[in-house]
């Protein structure tokens, strides 16, 4: 059996004990004139970010803040004094912002300012006429872990029923856009690992948030131990892919975006596409996408441009459904090539799921992959794949992943990793989220020192169509093994209208902001 590297070749519980300036004086259920006067905290003398010491009083009393991050500055260090206090004025006091009012709604307190109402003046029956109204509304902010303060990445913030969503970048910032026909829905937060969050859109209208997700620990009472075959259950998991996967198209509407960070500089795509989304079964030649909208930006030089053409392209990003083209981890043919193994239990979205990691055998010299599959407990879909190639291998494929290089010029690969993950809907799982990540030293001829280059790609399925679903015609599909054309655009934050989207990280927004594209 030759080892290959399938497909991509186109492209125990730990308890923290912490001093606390925050303590609840009493946990109260709440009634139906219940107010946040009505709480009572105590606090004691000391010093700590707002954040943390916001974070206290949540965990104490059990209500979850919401407020727009441009409030106040979370990491701002405060003294506060100590006493008995009702909850408004133990933010006045943490904040020191007199004018913040709070409101008890559900489970959650909303921190915002008053809102003055003005009558405005009268306006003619013309200007009337001429206002657009547009029936969308906007939620933004970033996803945290309440412990650690850390952003949470690629953490799904979605509606709970509908197939609608986008994820937070590697700094945990998100941006949602919806409809105002979904004003009464829920939004729903969730991340493997942590306990999945529900909270009124209308609560998060208009507001830049920071959202808290708590890790989900599993007692030990609630697992039965059993000896769980990994290689059985993988096995198990392709057999059931008829059950739990779509065997008819779909559409897709995604975001896609990939760039290259070369020294001080930056190559940047996106895109939203319509794909054609087929079957489990059928092959990926049968997929088909649309350019709905594009635009790319660049500060490389011509010179540096020329170093290497990554294979990270929109085919690869089709390729990456481990689902439909299973590499060679999830292929009964060649499981004889990797070591498998059970080593956690986590959950998502309250369902349990199994975490079995895997690397290549030992007597292989070849490059290999080695990573972790998470298969859902109940249903035994394949919920998530984080794989990467043998790092003590990385270094043999550069004639794999570099297209083109100049003279005189060295590139090898350091590390080369992907994530795709699914999502259900409807009781059928759909690709939701794709990632790959490669990094390459690249030294000139005569040159001492190399430098580190990151070509990345990314695509989240912004939302699924299953009805009315038609082969997309020939003259507008989008030739999936091209790169992405070189045009040239004004960075603008409003082009891409009501498109969900990944926004940008901060490295990336100061790039952007510096060279004014």
């Amino acid at each position: 059996m030759k080892p290959t590297l399938k497909y991509i070749a186109y492209t125990m519980m730990l308890l923290i004990l912490r001093s606390s300036f925050v303590h609840a004086v009493s946990f109260q259920t709440q009634e139906e004139n219940f107010q946040t006067t009505d709480i009572k905290v105590k606090l004691s003398r000391g010093r700590g970010t707002i954040y943390n010491l916001l974070n206290t009083i949540s965990v104490q009393t059990g209500y979850m803040f919401i407020y727009d991050s441009r409030l106040f500055d979370n990491d701002k260090v405060v003294r506060i004094p100590s006493g008995e206090f009702q909850l408004d004025k133990a933010v006045h006091i943490i904040t020191g912002d007199t004018r913040l009012e709070t409101q008890l709604i559900g489970s959650h307190i909303l921190i915002s300012l008053p809102v003055i109402t003005e009558i405005p003046p009268a306006k003619d029956t013309a200007s009337l006429t001429n206002e657009i109204y547009t029936p969308y509304f906007t939620m933004e902010g970033t996803v945290k872990d309440r412990i650690s303060g850390e952003p949470v990445q690629y953490a799904t913030i979605s509606l709970s029923g509908i197939n609608m969503g986008t994820v937070s970048n590697l700094d945990g910032n998100f941006k949602f856009i919806l409809p105002d026909s979904l004003m009464d829905s829920n939004i729903k937060i969730s991340h493997l690992g942590y306990v999945t969050r529900e909270i009124s859109a209308e609560l998060l209208k208009g507001k830049r948030v920071t959202l808290l997700l708590d890790q989900r620990l599993i007692p030990l009472q609630e697992i039965v131990i059993r000896v769980v075959d990994p290689v059985k259950t993988i096995r198990d998991a392709m057999q059931k892919r008829a059950v739990n996967y779509s065997s008819v198209p779909v559409y897709h509407t995604s975001f896609y975006r990939e760039g290259v960070e070369y020294k001080e500089n930056l190559s940047h795509t996106e895109a939203v596409f319509k794909i054609y989304k087929t079957g489990y079964q059928s092959s990926i030649s049968s997929e088909q996408v649309k350019l709905f909208k594009m635009r790319k930006f660049t500060n490389i030089d011509e010179k540096d441009t020329l170093v290497a053409k990554i294979k990270s392209s929109v085919y690869s990003s089709l390729l990456l459904d481990v689902v439909k083209n299973p590499p060679d981890f999830l292929s009964p043919e060649t499981f004889g090539l990797y070591n498998y193994s059970h080593t956690d239990i986590t959950v998502i979205d309250d369902r349990r799921v199994l975490v079995f990691s895997f690397t290549q055998k030992e007597h292989i010299t070849e490059p290999l992959y080695q990573g972790e599959i998470y298969i859902d407990a109940a249903t035994l879909a394949i919920v998530r794949a984080n794989f990467r190639i043998n790092p003590a291998y990385v270094n043999k494929t550069s004639d794999i992943f570099v297209l083109k290089r100049g003279k005189n010029v060295e590139i090898i690969p350091t590390n080369i990793e992907y994530m795709v993950s699914f999502k259900p809907f409807n009781d059928t799982f759909y690709v939701h989220h794709i990632r790959g990540d490669l990094n390459f030293r690249v030294r000139r001829a005569k040159r001492l020192f190399s430098s580190e280059m990151h070509a990345w790609f990314e695509m989240v399925n912004c939302e699924t169509i299953t009805e009315n679903v038609i082969p997309i015609p020939r003259n507008e599909r989008l030739p999936v093994r091209d790169i992405l054309f070189e045009t040239s655009y004004v960075y603008d934050v409003d082009f891409w209208g009501n498109f969900n989207t990944i926004l940008p990280e901060d490295e990336i927004t100061q790039i952007i902001r510096k060279y004014n594209f």
